[in-house]
């Protein structure tokens, strides 16, 4: 009954809060999680409510197969990278529509520019998905799906304060009256912060004659849907996210490495969408419109110079999508899509002499897309997908992806067995293409291949999961800069080339199960990870070999719980080709929440509770020992 009604739902964004073993993100339809082939990993609205305001970020660390990097605290430029991929290489997509920069060198999706609103889930989609989901996808696929309005209305607000001047607002309303819903929130934190420079790293500040001055931020967003049923077989919705991001940074270069500077962020993305249920109900037809705009300024600020640089990416799409049923033989998902995306920037000179503002990029691109995805299932308990994909992007050549996966479901063991094996594939960005000093015209798409399979395991009479995953990926013709390569304009210094390989490999285990009901639950997730540039064989930056978190989840009594969960790392490279590691580090966390009443419950966090020392990236600091303490209500 709950498959046949899921069929209904709208593609690649539909509520699944109260059906948690279903996900979108894997085929762009509805699919149980034991029919997914491909290794994908739901983080609920729950876990993510409980996280700190600051940082999305740190939410997704729930994840295996992820490593996140944070410059220098809330604010910071955010990247995520996928079984060891570059983070221009992990696809973003918020309600299904696309967010990575094309405002970015490579492209990528900086998740400092938004804030936790009102999100319903994040589906981590691991492994090459370009066959499904386009350029971008060769590490895998993030999809962040905010709240659907259903039933009663209802409304929360919280408000938290605590370390570094910490402030924290979150306010969200959502429900539905016939065939109308909707869903609203708001969320905003700022910080004094620390500097990011520098901050709890002894050998820098010993050195230092005066204080490390601190960088503070300052951010609010939004999110809003929403959905009319116009009739029974035809349904509109429309949504978007927004958010304001101003952060002070440091540059990190001597002999003025903690600087003045300063960075605002605008980011914003929406979408209309069209679903219809035709031939009875065999077709569901889905047409969507959508766009995201990034606009960045910095003020890069020093003792010797004073440059004002300025950042527009938009991209904007037009998607058909097809749904077909075909009975026993399966589903057949099949779509096009239309893309424009446009890249312009500015800088300007007060110091040391003043110039006036020029344009430094303005590029644009079109790409047009076809897909074809068959699932079907066999014998019962065998699901099967094999699917392909076509990109024409304006001035580069087409590429052509695939992707097959199978799920074999074991029901009296509660075990399921998957694989899935593919290739992936990267547009070079507009400012590697274009940029007029070190941009390449001739530059060709990043490919990948990749291959996994591992094994879930249903535990404690179905109160649980445990799963292994194996996995490993080669990656050819990687864009990177060269010096002096014959490829670069006359007079450059270098350019971008394609001249990079690299290999990764490693093995994924997680867990989450329910010890003790009622009053222990486990979350854990281990990332074992090998990645080395195939060329020198030297390992990548700023990955480790080991990387993982657990978590506990005790309730002492109906209305307590408390939550510790640890984050480690092993040592990892700073930089590629240098010989300076990342030391490993440890950090412990704890969680509180006490329900008052019906309407109010008071929370707390201590974050970083043994002040570990640790970084991210090199000489950049992190949060030492911090509290927080808040009150939420909802009705």
């Amino acid at each position: 009954m709950a498959a046949s009604a899921l069929l209904l739902l709208p593609q690649a964004n539909v509520a699944l809060a109260q059906t948690p073993d279903f996900v979108v993100t894997a085929t762009r339809t509805p699919l149980a999680v034991t029919q997914a082939g491909s290794a994908i990993t739901v983080i609920s609205g729950e876990e993510i409510a409980k996280s700190s305001p600051k940082s999305i970020a740190d939410v997704l660390r729930h994840s295996p197969g992820l490593s996140v990097t944070e410059n220098g605290g809330p604010g910071g430029v955010s990247t995520v990278r996928l079984r060891g991929t570059e983070a221009s290489q992990t696809l973003v997509l918020i309600d299904g529509v696309r967010v990575n920069n094309p405002s970015l060198p490579a492209g990528e999706f900086d998740f400092s520019s938004i804030v936790p609103t009102d999100i319903e889930r994040i589906e981590v989609l691991r492994g090459p998905q370009s066959a499904i989901y386009g350029s971008d996808a060769i590490g895998g696929v993030i999809n962040i799906i905010t709240r659907h309005g259903r039933g009663t209305p209802r409304g929360n607000v919280a408000v938290e304060g605590g370390s570094y001047s910490g402030r924290g607002l979150r306010a969200a309303a959502s429900g539905s009256e016939g065939g109308l819903s909707y869903a609203f929130s708001l969320s905003s934190y700022d910080t004094a912060g620390f500097s990011r420079y520098g901050y709890r790293i002894g050998r820098i500040e010993r050195l230092r004659a005066w204080p490390l001055e601190p960088d503070a931020t300052g951010r609010i967003g939004g999110s809003g849907r929403i959905g009319l049923e116009l009739s029974p077989d035809t349904r509109f919705e429309i949504g978007g996210y927004g958010s304001l991001n101003q952060a002070q940074y440091d540059a990190a270069f001597e002999p003025f490495p903690d600087t003045a500077s300063e960075s605002v962020h605008r980011f914003g993305e929406g979408f209309a969408r069209l679903i219809n249920d035709g031939l009875g109900g065999a077709l569901r037809s889905t047409i969507t419109v959508s766009g995201s705009t990034s606009r960045r300024s910095n003020r890069d600020v020093d003792p010797t110079s004073w440059l004002r640089t300025g950042f527009e990416g938009d991209r904007k799409a037009a998607e058909y999508q097809g749904d077909l049923k075909l009975g026993s033989a399966g589903l057949l998902t099949f779509g096009t899509r239309f893309e424009n995306e446009t890249f312009r920037s500015q800088e300007s000179s007060v110091l040391p002499f003043p110039i006036a503002e020029r344009e430094t990029n303005d590029a644009s691109r079109n790409t047009r897309s076809a897909y074809l995805l068959h699932q079907i299932t066999l014998l019962d308990n065998l699901h099967l997908s094999i699917g392909g994909r076509i990109d024409d992007a304006s001035k580069i050549d087409r590429f052509a992806t695939w992707r097959a996966t199978a799920a074999y479901v074991i029901p009296q063991s509660g075990a399921t067995l998957r694989t899935s094996i593919g290739t992936g594939a990267k547009a070079p960005s507009l400012f590697q293409l274009y940029d007029p000093l070190f941009g390449n015209p001739l530059l060709d798409p990043e490919y990948s291949f990749g291959v996994d399979a591992g094994v879930d395991q249903r535990v404690f009479e179905d109160r649980g999961t445990l799963f292994i995953t194996a996995f490993a990926n080669r990656l050819r013709n990687l864009i990177d800069f060269d010096f002096g390569s014959p490829t670069c304009k006359p007079g450059a210094f270098g350019c971008y080339v394609n001249l990079g390989r690299a290999r990764t490999s490693g093995i994924e285990v997680g867990a989450d199960i329910d010890v003790i009901p009622s009053w222990l639950r486990v979350r854990a997730a281990y990332t074992y990870l090998i990645a080395t540039d195939a060329t020198t064989g030297l390992s990548l930056p700023r990955l480790p070999k080991h990387l993982g978190r657990i978590g506990l989840t005790f309730t002492p009594m109906r209305d307590l719980s408390i939550e510790p969960s640890l984050v480690f790392a092993t040592s990892r490279p700073g930089t590629l080709g240098f010989a300076r590691e990342l030391p490993p580090y440890a950090r412990l966390d704890v969680y509180g929440d006490y329900r008052i009443n019906d309407t109010f419950a008071a929370f707390a966090r201590a974050e970083n509770i043994t002040d570990a020392e640790y970084q991210e990236i090199p000489d950049f600091g992190t949060a030492g020992r911090s509290f927080y303490a808040g009150l939420r209500a909802t009705w």
